[in-house]
């Protein structure tokens, strides 16, 4: 595997990484991860399968990395084609680049994981250009690049269909990341509330994510002022990090919410935030951009209700959901179905057992199989690998 980014850079794409990886090692395979080493970060933590190289920051982007090219092609320059089997490409900027001219070199088919719908996340990074500039930009790198590997992975078939729509002509398979082992053991609501000074009454939302424009946390914001007025004590927990922090507290003392919100930061996924998860009444959510949404699946895993909107990658996941409450992008409907929730008791406890068997459905372990047949069909070069689509 190749990827620009990886842990401690805390995000979806790292996660997803980290979780096939895992699950790919445990079933007898061999996977290396190519990544950028990160300041500050004490790579001997790391297993032996990780190889960290030098790279250089992303202008204006303190938290992202970019590989040097010489860094990496020094270090392919040791491998041999009896090496390796398939080149997992995890990032389109230099990492796409690199695994390309690494596969080439050694004769071995490339795959590609589509993670993040650029179409709508430069919106928010290049403000500068118009929309209709920055999506036809979008469309066409991304076309460029897919048909440079044999095949393309997309963790949602919403993905897929945007991708398709492009002209993209590689096959796809629908793919996407599953919940590791960890994720079903029960978190303990109280002692986080407790932890946190939170009334062990007091409702409770959530939000878990990366705090960026592109997640629309903003509106979760205009929200929660609607429903402060329906649930006077109601808190919003924001749980995560990232460039749009002081924006958003900023918002939140425009609108007067100091004491109904609560900025939490980045918490252990293992551990701290699945306390987080189980003190929730419900988990709110109202992303515009995402691939999948593995978090929701990480909050019904923990029998928290769930409230969203059902944009791309979230309505895969809310299709097969009976533990949650899909609504518009809209502040007074949004707030109708978070406060009937928190209100309903007996409603929260049947969304909440629905949830835990709903998340079932999502294990890591099935979906790094398929990946591993995804491989062998690419390395066989069968006619017919990009025609699956995995649903949990």
């Amino acid at each position: 595997m190749v990827s620009d980014v990886y842990f401690p850079r805390v995000n979806g794409v790292s996660t997803s990484i980290n979780t096939y990886r895992t699950d790919l090692l445990a079933l007898g395979h061999e996977c290396t991860l190519v990544t950028p080493s990160y300041p500050g970060f004490d790579a001997a933590t790391d297993d032996a399968s990780i190889v960290r190289l030098p790279a250089m920051q992303v202008p204006r982007d303190p938290e992202d990395r970019l590989f040097k090219f010489g860094e990496i092609e020094r270090w392919a320059g040791r491998l041999r084609p009896e090496d390796v089997d398939v080149v997992h490409v995890q990032t389109p900027f230099a990492a796409h680049y690199a695994g390309i001219k690494i596969a080439r070199r050694l004769g071995v088919p490339v795959v590609e994981s589509y993670h993040t719908y650029f179409e709508h996340y430069l919106q928010h990074y290049v403000p500068v250009l118009p929309a209709f500039v920055t999506r036809s930009l979008a469309r066409r790198f991304t076309v460029s690049q897919c048909a440079q590997v044999q095949a393309i992975i997309s963790p949602s078939r919403q993905m897929a269909d945007a991708l398709r729509a492009y002209g993209v002509q590689t096959p796809i398979e629908v793919l996407p990341t599953g919940l590791p082992a960890y994720g079903y053991c029960a978190g303990n609501g109280a002692r986080f509330r407790a932890a946190h000074g939170i009334g062990q009454h007091r409702p409770v939302a959530l939000f878990v994510g990366r705090v960026a424009h592109e997640k629309n946390i903003d509106f979760l914001l205009h929200m929660l002022s609607d429903l402060r007025q329906r649930v006077p004590d109601v808190l919003l927990i924001v749980a995560g990090e990232g460039p749009a922090e002081a924006h958003l507290k900023k918002l939140a003392t425009d609108l007067g919410l100091n004491l109904n919100i609560l900025f939490i930061g980045y918490m252990d996924r293992q551990t701290t935030l699945l306390d987080c998860y189980r003190a929730a009444d419900t988990f709110v959510f109202a992303s515009r951009t995402e691939t999948q949404g593995l978090v929701l699946i990480e909050a019904l895993a923990q029998g928290t209700p769930v409230v969203t909107t059902a944009v791309m990658g979230t309505a895969d996941v809310m299709a097969q959901v009976s533990g949650g409450i899909v609504v518009r992008e809209n502040v007074e409907e949004f707030a109708t179905a978070v406060a009937r929730v928190m209100r309903d008791a007996e409603l929260r406890a049947q969304l909440s057992a629905k949830a835990r068997i709903d998340a079932e459905r999502w294990s890591s372990r099935s979906f790094a199989e398929r990946l591993v047949r995804l491989y062998g069909k690419v390395v066989d070069a069968e006619p017919d690998f990009g025609t699956t689509v995995a649903t949990p």
